[in-house]
């Protein structure tokens, strides 16, 4: 997949090729024209560790592991030619200079913005709305020009393409190869890892689920002998998770927390399934994802960078 990317690089004429090493997590580090890759890429049994942990492997299928490589070459170019000096670029995706915030509050509805990777993380700041359309700039048949078209976002895509077009035969200004925590320096276990991670993507939600989860369930004794609520979402866990997180941009570890919440309230509530499986799924669904779009913003929470 790297010699894919750097293969459409080499299509476009471009002459800088990024270095690659391994760490914790995808990041392009400043003033580095280079890439980590995560580890857990490494082996499929790392992959489902990954995944067991933070319930998604970023990169793990072929499609998402080539948007994210797309995106961190746009760092690393960014990087390597010092691209976010120019006042042209600073004017259209604003200062590399502003701090990068913790987490960031998205608008999924922005036509300011190309959309690349999930959560609209053009928005997160400036230097992601760069690589974000350098991204889509890249890839191959994207189409750009039309599936862009009346969206402020074009002027971005069309300052990439004349950018890269007037650097693409030029000596980068930066050519070191450094390492920035590669795996081999990195002395923390795989449960100091994860619990850091699980610490940094979490997030706490109130408990306003009651009174949704008694209009989608029954507590009536006389429904004994039908399938429990927490057992029937156990069952549609991950579908679950995985269509909210779609819908609303949040982390699905997130997520999962909050499943796994309802799930202990649907036991403590006694709550069992009646009526048609598929419209309840449908109505957990959307009761899930309104309470989730609510909860981010009207308490303004925000997205974890």
């Amino acid at each position: 997949r790297v010699r894919q990317v750097l293969s459409e690089l080499e299509h476009r004429g471009i002459r800088f090729k990024p270095h690659f090493w391994v760490s914790e997590d995808w990041f392009s580090p400043h003033n580095v024209p280079g890439c980590a890759v995560p580890f857990y890429l490494l082996h499929p049994r790392l992959t489902r560790l990954e995944r067991s942990k933070m319930c998604v492997a970023d990169g793990a299928h072929q499609a998402e592991c080539l948007r994210i490589l797309r995106h961190e070459v746009g760092h690393a170019v960014d990087h390597a030619y010092r691209l976010y000096l120019r006042r042209r670029r600073q004017q259209l995706f604003g200062k590399s200079s502003k701090q990068y915030p913790d987490a960031y509050l998205p608008r999924p509805f922005s036509r300011r913005y190309v959309q690349n990777l999930d959560y609209w993380y053009a928005q997160a700041h400036p230097d992601e709305d760069f690589a974000e359309t350098f991204a889509v700039w890249l890839q191959p048949r994207s189409n750009w020009r039309q599936t862009y078209q009346g969206w402020p976002a074009l002027k971005k895509l069309e300052y990439v393409d004349e950018l890269m077009e007037e650097i693409a035969d030029e000596t980068p200004r930066i050519r070191t190869r450094m390492y920035v925590d590669p795996l081999c320096h990195l002395r923390k276990t795989l449960r100091d890892h994860y619990a850091e991670k699980q610490q940094r993507y979490g997030t706490e939600h109130p408990d306003f689920y009651d009174a949704d989860l008694r209009k989608l369930f029954s507590s009536d004794p006389k429904y004994g002998n039908k399938e429990t609520a927490a057992s029937f979402l156990r069952r549609l866990r991950p579908e679950i998770r995985r269509m909210v997180s779609s819908s609303t941009g949040h982390y699905q570890y997130s997520l999962d927390q909050v499943l796994t919440d309802i799930i202990g309230r649907c036991q403590e509530l006694k709550l069992r399934v009646v009526g048609p499986r598929e419209k309840i799924k449908i109505e957990t669904i959307i009761m899930l994802t309104v309470n989730t779009m609510n909860f981010v913003y009207t308490a303004r929470r925000y997205l974890s960078i």
